[in-house]
């Protein structure tokens, strides 16, 4: 027994030797504080809340809320990082990755920064609002009252991530963990996006967040990639920069940039983006609106990573498996310019 305890010291000794000192990605990870809450939503009183006998069909609910899950380390940074999923997804996108490496959540804690992670509204723990499904099982309207939900199916979803130009093909080089595949397409669930109201109720929560913290750094994807330019243009305060990493939509270069030229923009890209027909027009675009920007007298910067030199990258770079790699460029980016 007393050789099994010295050697398990001695193995632990090892392993803190081979770590380098002050290496934020070595040994546990340390929390000052974690919890969860609900930003923005409403109540409404409906009389369609339920189909059931033993549930009454009237009564108040909240909608419209966005559920953040929030991590603190010791000593953090006065920036704060708040990371917004897309298409058909949840905050899991940030969290462990398929294959079980590190994720940007826990990254980004390690590097320093309190960091938030939502479920857009009616996604995920963000509740939707069921109020039309039931005004049509209970007859009380038309079937063509029906909300607009829709999931990706793994064949349609896999040219969309850019895996491979279509189902199961891959792209050469690519640096998705495709072993992993079936842990990823776990991760999908239905979207609402078309069935919520207009603004996006994500849209103000994510500006009421940033207001309450203070110094937040939006990185968003995909389909949320929007968002947070529209939480600049609702009202920048609390906004510290964004980051949108291959945004669905960036601002339209042709219209006014004066409300973003007072807030650090970077928009992110990984590969085969210029042959894939739902992504390239979308390049092109964000290319204008970032140099329009810059014109016009803003920060901004298009980072694509092929050109420079880190090729394969998926549409989902931050589950890659050089995914850390990014993310410290990320990191790098927001200590040179958020505000």
């Amino acid at each position: 027994m007393p050789r099994l305890l010295a050697l398990a010291c001695a193995l632990l000794l090892a392993a803190c030797a081979a770590a380098p000192a002050g290496d934020p990605m070595a040994g546990p990870l340390t929390l000052q504080s974690q919890g969860s809450f609900f930003i923005g939503g409403r109540a409404v009183h409906s009389d369609t809340l339920s189909t059931l006998p033993a549930y009454a069909p009237s009564g108040t609910v909240a909608v419209d809320q966005m559920y953040v899950r929030q991590m603190t380390p010791p000593n953090a940074s006065p920036l704060n990082v708040t990371l917004i999923h897309g298409c058909c997804l949840t905050g899991k996108t940030w969290e462990t990755t398929p294959d079980g490496r590190m994720g940007w959540d826990e990254y980004f804690v390690r590097r320093g920064f309190a960091t938030y992670v939502v479920d857009q509204t009616w996604r995920g723990r963000s509740a939707g609002d069921i109020q039309a499904i039931n005004a049509v099982r209970l007859g009380r309207a038309p079937a063509t009252a029906l909300p607009t939900v829709f999931a990706a199916g793994r064949e349609a979803a896999w040219a969309i991530f850019r895996f491979g130009d279509q189902y199961p093909q891959t792209n050469p080089g690519l640096r998705f963990p495709l072993a992993a595949q079936e842990e990823f397409w776990k991760q999908m669930v239905p979207d609402w996006l078309n069935a919520q109201p207009t603004p996006n109720p994500t849209v103000p929560a994510l500006g009421e967040l940033s207001r309450r913290l203070g110094r937040n750094v939006l990185i968003s994807h995909s389909q949320s990639g929007i968002y947070p330019f529209q939480a600049v243009a609702q009202n920048p305060a609390g906004i510290a920069a964004v980051i949108a990493v291959e945004p669905g939509a960036c601002p339209n270069a042709a219209a006014d940039v004066t409300p973003y030229l007072h807030t650090p923009m970077l928009v992110v890209w990984g590969d085969y983006v210029p042959q894939a027909p739902r992504w390239a027009p979308r390049l092109v675009n964000c290319r204008a609106f970032v140099a329009k920007v810059v014109a016009a007298g803003g920060k901004a910067e298009q980072l694509v990573l092929p050109e420079r030199g880190i090729h394969g990258n998926s549409h989902m770079l931050m589950q890659d498996d050089n995914s850390l790699q990014i993310a410290g460029m990320l990191v790098d980016w927001i200590g040179a310019n958020a505000r």
